[in-house]
């Protein structure tokens, strides 16, 4: 009878701890960048997250197109086992809105100066739906691809002032050499049911973003009825490359949420 006691005793106490364990495991973040950026501009926030702990992906969005881009980031998302945050910065946010949708194991979604599109809306109608955005005049000629498609492109003489205005100048040199192409399709694509509609969202965005109005951003938060939002003054459209440490932390308040 002892015997069975402790056997029992221990049982309820592995599974006690296997509970603790699991509740105290933190989420996998997955970092979206969006057009005329790639990978590397959450260096700063991927930086901070691991420092506090957290494993981090920052996928290579493939720019190509909303449907496609979500179909990618959403096998990525299958592949991870622990449950996810899923970050979206600019038309990222579009890719994660899509990407999200029948993926249980994401828990929050954080936009990041990113658009949170209704179904039917597409990137380029919600930059228009609010004035001052000042992208158009800044982009070079599109280069047509051999499928017929077009890529597009920030001239990069024009790249520092539009879309990283409070990153040092050195800097954003050579993030307008490196950055990636959206396809012009891409940002006029319309976006199917998203995922903001049944996981809960969290935005935060500069005050001087030329790309997406402020006031759009800002109604797109409230339609979510986010969780959270931040206005961060003075912070261009790259407010992550800018200022991590108030993305990172969303993120990771995102990520600690009941």
């Amino acid at each position: 009878m002892k015997k069975t006691l402790t056997a029992l005793a221990f049982g309820v106490t592995m599974l006690m701890g296997s509970s603790v364990f699991a509740q105290t495991v933190k989420p996998t973040v997955v970092l979206v960048h969006g057009a005329f950026a790639d990978a590397s501009s959450w260096n700063g926030v991927v930086k901070i997250l691991r420092k506090d702990g957290y494993v981090v992906i920052a996928a290579a969005n493939p720019l190509r197109g909303v449907k496609s881009d979500g179909d990618y980031i959403s096998s990525l998302v299958t592949s991870i086992k622990s449950p996810v945050v899923l970050v979206g910065h600019s038309y990222g946010g579009n890719v994660i809105s899509a990407a999200a949708n029948d993926q249980p194991n994401v828990k929050a979604l954080v936009y990041v100066s990113a658009f949170a599109p209704e179904a039917g809306e597409s990137a380029a109608e919600l930059a228009g739906k609010f004035p001052g955005s000042t992208l158009g005049p800044t982009l070079a000629p599109p280069v047509t691809l051999a499928d017929g498609s077009k890529d597009i492109y920030i001239q990069q003489d024009k790249f520092h002032a539009q879309f990283a205005a409070d990153v040092p100048a050195a800097q954003a040199a050579l993030m307008a050499a490196t950055q990636r192409p959206v396809t012009e399709a891409a940002l006029n694509e319309k976006s199917g049911e998203p995922a903001w509609k049944h996981i809960p969202s969290w935005f935060i965005y500069g005050d001087k973003d030329k790309n997406i109005p402020p006031q759009a951003i800002n109604f797109m938060a409230k339609r979510a009825q986010a969780k959270g939002v931040e206005v961060v003054k003075g912070a261009s459209h790259v407010v992550m490359v800018s200022n991590p440490e108030p993305v990172a932390r969303l993120i990771e308040k995102a990520a600690s949420a009941q």
